[in-house]
């Protein structure tokens, strides 16, 4: 989820419905000095214009909408990837997960990216920023309906000191001292451990059946259980999960995040309105992704398991790319949740 690994969605059920209206597209225009002294200096501007002929809806998480430090540029020194560092989410479909841009108009967000990708690793040099330029769109009062690809550009950009500063902490401390909060968080924990055995299993036992072609395609099953199997496994005991929002990016939307420079998770207050596993069985659907556990096994999934965060919705989940089902972590909360359901109950 929102791994920042920014992770229960109210739209979840309709995140691909309604009729499908064809878009030219965005552009994107970014700005940005072509050297920087240092990596303070380092600060870009995304410019997304809707060319279109009427208003479109977009889903601004992930992409150069979004001002929380999620991953919305590909970084590149030469021919070598810049590893990401920030923060993946997840997130929750509501209203404010969308913004709206008139036909002919233009929004610009200033994104600092200093703390969230490993320039140090790489050294000082010329950098290559690329937006990600698909975004997932549709009319202003519909439910989102399709992806579209920008028109967009890249900007190189000179930086001398690559020292890297650190994500600062809004509050000193990371430890939750509520203990409701914190045997909440627990409990999830287990229940997201005991979901990704069941999910393991299942794969084991049953293969590629249409449950998990629904899923990953054509996928490897071998990939998949993998996956499963180093969240069951997990037992860092560096590892923290936090009942506190230190890098303030619980915005009313993010479920909860996960910081991938340190792999440490926090959970925002909406989490706490999730339901136990058990919930499957008496009513809940999976397709509400309101189930603790599923949110806890997504944000897992980035920690031990390099997952991102690609699209949220079980429904969004099934229409991935086969190459990109494997890497969305929403998919391992639908599928593990389904598993237990069509198991468990």
């Amino acid at each position: 989820m929102f791994a920042l690994s920014l992770v229960a969605l109210g739209l979840a059920g309709s995140a691909l419905a309604g009729p499908l209206k064809r878009f030219d597209g965005l552009t994107v225009d970014v700005t940005a000095p072509s050297s920087a002294a240092s990596l303070d200096d380092l600060k870009l501007t995304a410019t997304v214009t809707n060319t279109n002929s009427e208003d479109v809806k977009i889903l601004k998480y992930g992409t150069v909408l979004d001002k929380l430090p999620t991953r919305s540029f590909t970084v590149t020194k030469g021919d070598a990837a810049i590893d990401f560092t920030g923060v993946k989410a997840s997130v929750q479909l509501n209203d404010d997960a969308y913004m709206t841009i008139k036909a002919g108009e233009s929004v610009s967000v200033e994104h600092n990216l200093a703390s969230l990708y490993d320039f140090t690793s790489a050294g000082a040099g010329s950098f290559t920023f690329e937006p990600k330029a698909e975004f997932k769109v549709g009319a202003a009062d519909e439910a989102i309906s399709e992806k579209v690809e920008s028109t967009t550009n890249s900007v190189t950009i000179d930086i001398s000191d690559v020292a890297k500063p650190s994500m600062q902490e809004k509050r000193a401390t990371v430890s939750c001292s509520d203990s409701s909060l914190a045997s909440f968080i627990s409990s999830s924990y287990s229940e997201a451990k005991e979901l990704a055995s069941i999910a393991a299993d299942y794969i084991s036992s049953n293969g590629a059946d249409s449950l998990f072609t629904a899923y990953y395609g054509g996928s490897s099953t071998s990939t998949v259980s993998s996956k499963f199997s180093a969240v069951a496994s997990e037992s860092d005991s560096s590892r923290t999960l936090n009942c506190s929002d230190p890098y303030d990016v619980c915005d009313g939307n993010v479920i909860a995040y996960t910081v991938i420079a340190t792999t440490d998770i926090y959970f925002c207050d909406i989490f706490y309105d999730e339901v136990e596993t058990s919930s499957l069985c008496t009513g809940t659907t999976v397709a509400s992704r309101s189930i603790r556990g599923g949110t806890t096994l997504h944000e897992l999934t980035h920690a031990v398991a390099d997952t991102d965060d690609i699209t949220y919705g079980c429904s969004a989940d099934q229409a991935l790319s086969d190459s990109q089902s494997v890497l969305n972590a929403d998919n391992y909360n639908c599928f593990s949740t389904q598993v237990y359901q069509n198991t468990q109950c």
